[in-house]
């Protein structure tokens, strides 16, 4: 059959936008989208981090933050629910095609912290920490994660009708804690409710991912690593418990303060010497010390309180019975009783091995090569109670200039911690990118 230019024109026309449609459902085709959506949408994910972080809030008390995170994920068509764990807010988006789930999270609240710095969006706010008026600041980066995946959705809707599968987004309060004091057998910490009340069963997700912006590290730079990550993180308490006297004679009583003094050097000596750090590291450090009212009183008790941290789940159960151990057993040798109260607070964050290892080459793109293999993490993170439900990857964002001496960046909880809002489109790009490229592997056929 012979065809006129005319006709063969049209054909070539049609064949070349049937084939431009076809390749913009493939990988690469939803990684070019992803591209081009992130730096168009840098304007608006800018205004939004800035809007969050001139009005931070403390744990349990993102009212302003969830309202602003919910009306714009129903704006976007998504199924939404508020009030999750409070102030917490979950968004499901469900692709045309059938698929696996993937879960993406991002923390939402701030820290008691007075900002020291001269930008026209610093914080000014006022926040209730245990009961005391504070200076509320976002000096942990909370408001970047929440507009990044505000952003982040906003793509991946838009790419609905040919993502093979489900994306569900975590918006969670309290990371840092509630803010709020806490009733006795009362759970109000971050992802522990989340997870309490059910965001990880209707829908399963098959992975789940989420980064942390990091100061120290170059603006764009992904530092990731497998296994374990960051470190539990759980308070030591500690009273003890001896005789009040005089101090000019002390034989009649049972003095606390030496029994403490000594209990904090021998506390020093259960990693130093009772522990196996060939694999990882751990840490037992005492932070305060409280006893006495008079110079001249050896008081009736003194209250020690610390925290326990580790990478592993066995080092840290031995860990918690050595201390016991050797802070009962030191007041005995004193005359005086302890009583030791540890609080498990924060799982060690593990990111699962072959999970990471897939998604090394989606880091790769996302940060244009710019990643790298970072060290162990002594902070803890709630992401870790996700990563035990369905295998995790949580990931580190450089925000510090790169023409900065990274050495002498304020760290994240400093008043002075600022984020290079040139990185926040690596941060969209590599959570757009983690949930479609496991998708596109997984998807079903």
């Amino acid at each position: 059959m012979q065809l006129t230019r005319i006709a063969q024109t049209c054909l070539l026309t049609l064949f070349g936008a049937l084939a431009g449609h076809a390749s913009a459902d493939t990988l690469e085709g939803a990684r070019t989208h992803i591209a081009e959506q992130a730096k168009a949408l840098e304007p608006e994910l800018l205004e939004t981090r800035r809007d969050l972080h001139a009005h931070p809030e403390l744990g349990n008390t993102e009212k302003r933050t969830s309202e602003m995170v919910a009306k714009q994920l129903q704006a976007m068509g998504l199924e939404v629910k508020t009030g999750v764990a409070r102030t917490g807010v979950v968004a499901i988006l469900k692709g045309a095609l059938p698929g696996p789930t993937v879960a993406l999270r991002a923390d939402m609240d701030a820290l008691p912290v007075k900002e020291v710095s001269d930008l026209p969006f610093a914080s000014k706010a006022k926040g209730t920490y245990l009961g005391k008026e504070v200076d509320v600041m976002h000096a942990c980066g909370h408001d970047a994660h929440t507009a990044i995946l505000l952003s982040t959705a906003k793509i991946l809707t838009g790419m609905r009708d040919t993502l093979p599968g489900t994306v569900v987004f975590y918006f969670q309060p309290a990371e840092e804690g509630p803010s709020d004091f806490i009733p006795d057998g009362k759970n109000t910490w971050g992802a522990k409710m989340m997870i309490e009340e059910g965001v990880m069963k209707s829908p399963k997700p098959d992975a789940v991912f989420g980064l942390h912006v990091w100061a120290g590290v170059p603006a764009g730079r992904i530092a990731y690593r497998p296994g374990p990550t960051l470190a539990s993180s759980d308070d030591l308490r500690i009273k003890i418990l001896g005789k009040q006297t005089h101090a000019g004679r002390p034989w009649d009583g049972i003095d606390p303060i030496t029994v403490g003094a000594q209990t904090i050097v021998g506390l020093q000596t259960v990693v130093s010497r009772r522990t196996d750090i060939s694999s990882y590291p751990s840490v037992v450090s005492i932070g305060t010390i409280n006893g006495g009212t008079r110079y001249n009183i050896i008081p009736e008790s003194v209250d020690m309180s610390g925290t326990i941290r580790s990478y592993d789940y066995g080092i840290r159960q031995k860990l918690h019975a050595d201390v016991r151990q050797t802070v009962e057993k030191i007041a005995e040798s004193g005359g005086a009783k302890a009583e030791v109260t540890i609080i498990e607070k924060y799982d060690p964050t593990i990111n699962n091995p072959a999970l990471t290892e897939k998604m090394l080459p989606t880091l790769r793109w996302a940060a244009k090569d710019d990643v790298v293999q970072g060290p162990l993490v002594g902070g803890a993170e709630d992401f870790s109670f996700y990563a035990k439900e369905a295998p995790g990857l949580f990931v580190f964002l450089g925000v510090t200039p790169k023409d900065q001496d990274m050495s002498k960046a304020a760290p994240n909880h400093n008043p002075g911690f600022f984020v290079d809002e040139a990185a926040l489109v690596v941060g969209v790009r590599t959570l757009a990118s983690l949930a479609t490229d496991y998708l596109y592997a997984n998807a079903k056929p």
